[in-house]
């Protein structure tokens, strides 16, 4: 039978898809080498799985599943608290350099990027699958993590070649290398195929994504709705999902939450987790120019029950240090001093742009300038150095605390000074400095 030809052009566009290799353990890896290799999962704070190490699982852990069972798969795994600034500031570095290759780029997720290199050859002097490589090289010389990267006419081809190998590899589907890859893949695999649509496929008797790619335009059409159509479409080689530069902008909410471990009492330790949150969820607010009206704070207790409580600003602003007092008096009016609690969170509502704000006539705009000149700096330090570089002090109790992993004590209370008994502790930091 002869072969379909879907695209009579190899290269009509470029599109990259740059995947990064169990992200969270990986960065862990980079930050500390004697781990690589290791079985190793991020999640202790939550008893769950988040992310594991190839060497994890190969061993047979995979995401989602709780830690006990983790464990009794791997006796010997190697279990950290899930550090989301750091990832963070790897995922933006990672994005930054694939930047250097186009402006054409996609923030997809944390550890995930599109990038139309569309006419780059020229300006590199190099062919599209060089240009790849280039990437890919450079995300795990400069940063010390491995990607999977994959290049194709489309996006949810490219993404289909992100994952044909890995981890560390490099797959290329040029337009008339389509049917090849598709052969094999089970339709399920493809990205934006449900299991719904999967299930329907079956019926059909569509089992692999060539088989989808074949069906003819008048059955597709008859039998699959928009979402499904375009699929079909991407897959022969018709570009219908452009690499979008743009960041979301409108948002009705913003929140951030954070289960933390062991469970505790202490009041301190709980608001500076909330001013955490807080601080975390006015970042992204920030970042896209909005301000809140009113936020909710809520605790989680160690049932799983939550109290929370709401409060309105006088104005809108997304600065913590503006409103630090009124979030400590709504944190006093839902914080149950018998109770033990072990996640926190911060809810943005209403938000406004931030440019129409309205200083009031009873406020000093000459303090009101220099909190948010005060912000911007906090933020350029934290795009370079990550999230929380600079933070209020009444949520410093993390840092003197530790963040601590379930069912252990945090450092501080491992560590014991001259004259400190297990039940009495100085209200002294532990400074850990990296070298």
């Amino acid at each position: 039978m002869n072969e379909t030809v879907f695209s009579i052009r190899s290269w009509p566009q470029a599109i990259l898809h740059v995947d990064g290799d169990a992200f969270f353990t990986t960065c862990e890896e980079a930050v500390h080498p004697e781990l690589r290799g290791k079985p190793l999962v991020t999640g202790g704070e939550r008893g769950i799985v988040a992310c594991a190490s190839y060497a994890a699982k190969r061993l047979g852990v995979k995401r989602g599943v709780p830690l006990h069972e983790a464990k009794a798969l791997c006796p010997g795994l190697i279990v950290l608290p899930s550090d989301y600034e750091t990832y963070s500031l790897f995922s933006r570095r990672m994005f930054g350099i694939v930047r250097r290759f186009t402006p054409q780029v996609e923030e997809y997720s944390v550890d995930e990027a599109f990038a139309d290199l569309s006419g780059m050859r020229r300006v590199h002097h190099s062919s599209y699958e060089t240009i790849a490589l280039r990437v890919k090289e450079e995300i795990k010389k400069e940063l010390g993590i491995s990607v999977s990267v994959g290049l194709s006419i489309t996006k949810v081809l490219a993404k289909v070649a992100s994952k044909h190998e890995k981890p560390d590899g490099l797959t290329v589907i040029p337009g008339r290398g389509i049917p090849e890859y598709l052969r094999g893949l089970p339709v399920e695999k493809v990205w934006g195929v449900g299991p719904a649509t999967a299930g329907y496929l079956e019926k059909i008797g569509v089992r692999t994504a060539l088989e989808f790619a074949r069906l003819p335009e008048k059955t597709v059409l008859r039998h699959f709705t928009k979402p499904g159509r375009e699929i079909w479409r991407e897959l022969r080689g018709e570009s219908v999902y452009p690499v979008s530069t743009d960041e979301k902008s409108v948002y009705a909410s913003i929140s951030k939450t954070k289960t933390f471990a062991p469970p505790t009492t202490d009041p301190e330790y709980l608001f500076a987790q909330l001013l955490r949150n807080y601080e975390s969820a006015c970042i992204k607010a920030r970042r896209y120019g909005l301000a809140p009206r009113r936020v909710v704070l809520f605790l989680k207790k160690n049932n799983f029950s939550f109290r929370g409580g709401e409060a309105g600003f006088n104005r809108p602003s997304a600065y913590p240090m503006e409103v630090s007092e009124t979030l400590r008096a709504l944190f006093a009016e839902i914080y149950e001093g018998r109770e033990i609690y072990r996640a926190t969170g911060a809810i943005l509502l209403d938000l406004v742009p931030d440019r129409n704000v309205q200083y009031s006539l009873f406020e000093d705009p000459v303090k009101a300038e220099k909190v948010r000149r005060l912000y911007r700096a906090a933020d350029v330090l934290g795009g370079r150095f990550g999230k929380h570089t600079l933070h209020l002090g009444g949520s410093h109790p993390i840092e003197v605390l530790g963040k601590g992993r379930r069912g252990e004590p945090t450092a501080r209370q491992q560590t014991r000074f001259p004259g400190e008994t297990a039940r009495k502790h100085l209200a002294l930091p532990v400074i850990h400095v990296k070298v």
